[in-house]
């Protein structure tokens, strides 16, 4: 039987025909923690695992960083406005936490989500720190047309064409979970109706 060869990567890669090194391994793992550490940062809970969670058709909510609906829903749940608390999104405008950002202007920011719920996923949130949207006061009107008008701008850049949707939860039975107010922009494939 021939000798193991080794795939491209360099001699230090860890990788050989069929098999991984520990090495390897551990490189996986370190970047398993450093996604579930910018999650954990970003306000969100983090299963170890996908896991798939009750809804249309068994459909996995926020599979692609392992935060499912129901930890969503339990996390706004626990989630109550503190004040003038920082939020992640405040770390973000703050640039103490890193994002995607896509888009800025003197009123408004917007950045990829960190758990895509589509093939595109980003979120648009207003400078000024607004808790959410029934707390948004007549002198805002202004704004927030500015937030959705940039919302359609960013859809289009983002070749979202055909369509996409806007969310905005609002307070712990709407599933906020993080007081500032954002709008999810999601598109790229076929949206089922009802969402929630």
């Amino acid at each position: 039987m021939a000798a193991a060869r080794r795939l491209p990567g360099g001699p230090t890669s860890g990788w050989r025909r069929g098999q991984r090194t520990g090495a390897r391994r551990k490189v996986r793992r370190l970047r398993g923690k450093m996604a579930a550490a910018l999650a954990l940062a970003a306000g969100l809970c983090v299963a170890r695992r996908a896991v798939a969670v009750a809804g249309p058709r068994g459909a996995q909510v926020r599979g692609a960083a392992g935060v499912t609906d129901g930890n969503e829903v339990a996390k706004a749940q626990q989630t109550a406005p503190k004040g003038a608390a920082p939020t992640v999104f405040s770390r973000i405008l703050d640039r103490s936490l890193p994002a995607d950002i896509l888009y800025e202007d003197q009123q408004c920011l917007v950045f990829r989500d960190v758990a895509p719920q589509a093939p595109v996923h980003f979120l648009v949130i207003p400078k000024k720190p607004i808790p959410r949207i029934s707390q948004a006061e007549e002198e805002d009107q202004q704004l927030l047309g500015h937030l959705l008008l940039v919302a359609k701008k960013t859809a289009k850049a983002e070749g979202l064409g055909d369509g996409y949707r806007l969310v905005i939860n609002d307070g712990k039975l709407g599933a906020q979970s993080v007081y500032h107010l954002h709008i999810h922009v999601l598109g790229g494939r076929q949206l089922q109706w009802p969402p929630g």
